[in-house]
């Protein structure tokens, strides 16, 4: 995502295809980036580099301008890991581990990026720290696992698909990551289970 942009990311599926995802919540934005076990192979945060890219991509506006050491990113690797756990828990209805809420817990200890107002009445980032930003994610999760929102944790209906968000709809219905793509591939497949049907 970039400044000005609609909250989200822009994802590509396994046939190459574009779409945009938004999970509603920055700490869910930080999981499409890799993820524990059969997850690892999706891996994008192999440098500071990468989370720095990961950082102009979230929903952080404008983007902070940030000092983010090689410890950082392993940190990131394991904070994501983390929630991603929590999360996908908290979506099926089973509690979290004890460890899973005190490493959360320990990354929310952290000073986070401090906010400021411009001269011209703009928002930005005092210069931070990869520590700092992972505080930021790591509140933004306690705020969510916490909030009223809390009990609209998914994970995606396709079989094929464990991208997790938050439903922020009014009616609380939204079963897909996106409709441009499991949306739009369980309307095909309804479809081409229908055709049969009237054709037979």
């Amino acid at each position: 995502m970039t400044s000005g942009a609609s909250p989200g990311l822009t994802l590509r599926s396994r046939t190459g295809v574009d779409y945009h995802f938004d999970p509603g919540a920055l700490c869910l934005e930080l999981l499409p980036t890799g993820g524990p076990g059969p997850y690892r192979v999706y891996e994008i945060l192999h440098t500071p580099a990468d989370l720095v890219t990961w950082a102009g991509r979230s929903r952080l506006t404008p983007t902070p301008e940030l000092t983010i050491t090689a410890a950082e990113v392993a940190a990131a690797r394991h904070l994501r890991d983390t929630l991603f756990e929590i999360t996908r828990g908290h979506s099926h209805g089973e509690p979290s581990t004890a460890r899973d809420l005190d490493v959360l817990n320990d990354f929310a200890a952290a000073a986070p990026l401090i906010p400021r107002i411009t001269a011209a009445g703009a928002r930005a980032w005092t210069p931070g720290t990869g520590t700092a930003l992972l505080s930021t994610v790591a509140r933004d999760a306690i705020d969510l696992l916490t909030g009223p929102h809390a009990g609209r944790i998914r994970t995606c209906s396709a079989a094929d698909c464990q991208l997790i968000y938050v439903d922020t709809s009014r009616p609380g219905r939204r079963r897909w990551c996106s409709m441009e793509h499991c949306g739009n591939r369980n309307k095909v497949r309804a479809h081409r289970a229908r055709t049969p049907e009237k054709e037979g």
